[in-house]
């Protein structure tokens, strides 16, 4: 069992996230996945095939660490495996947003044979812990996409346990994953990636 009002509080957040993250045009149309934590073991999760950006109580629902449905006949997003696997390594982190921005998607796309962004000279990469000046590196991996969730999943596990400070990543062609101890951190380490992303990618226009 899950606590109700738990549910009911996450469910709020991601509905308001999604507003958010679909009027800066991250999450368009039915794109994207967000999560928040209800407990040690369960996670309130976007349904599949929602709208982001007019979501309701009704488009959340609760799975476990294993990704099964609690309570519900719903179906959770195809990619809510790559949540689970960040709740159950990191205790301390509530929420998992999953976007799908224009910057993300063309900016991985052009890195061609990398595995990973290294960010450096940036004010904004002290957004996140660990950065404590422009001079940090922040090095986001990038990983390949795929439809076998449940291999990405297992490669993100393998990549996190060895880079447990990371705070996101790319999926080649798809989108950005970040998480937060809190959805306002969050949200906060989105719009961070996302100002990055997009500097990184009119840096490579520039060129």
């Amino acid at each position: 069992m899950f606590d109700i009002t738990r549910y009911a509080n996450a469910t709020q957040l991601i509905i308001e996230a999604g507003r958010f993250l679909y009027s800066k045009g991250w999450s368009p149309a039915t794109s994207s996945n967000y999560s928040a934590r209800i407990d040690e073991q369960h996670i309130a999760v976007t349904v599949s095939g929602k709208h982001k950006g007019d979501l309701g109580a009704a488009d959340v629902m609760v799975v476990n660490l294993s990704g099964e449905p609690v309570q519900s006949d719903c179906t959770p997003s195809a990619e809510t495996q790559l949540h689970t696997v960040i709740y159950d390594l990191f205790p301390n982190i509530k929420a998992v947003l999953h976007t799908h921005s224009v910057a993300a998607t063309v900016l991985s796309r052009s890195m061609v044979g990398e595995s990973e962004l290294r960010l450096v000279d940036y004010e904004l990469q002290k957004a996140f812990p660990g950065c404590e000046s422009h001079e940090s590196e922040l090095i986001i991996p990038v990983f390949e996409n795929t439809q076998n969730i449940a291999e990405l999943a297992e490669k993100t596990q393998g990549y996190f346990k060895e880079h447990p400070h990371t705070p996101g990543y790319l999926i080649r062609g798809h989108g950005l994953y970040t998480w937060g101890d809190n959805m306002a951190d969050c949200l906060r380490h989105i719009e961070a990636l996302e100002f990055l992303l997009q500097c990184e990618l009119e840096m490579k226009r520039l060129r």
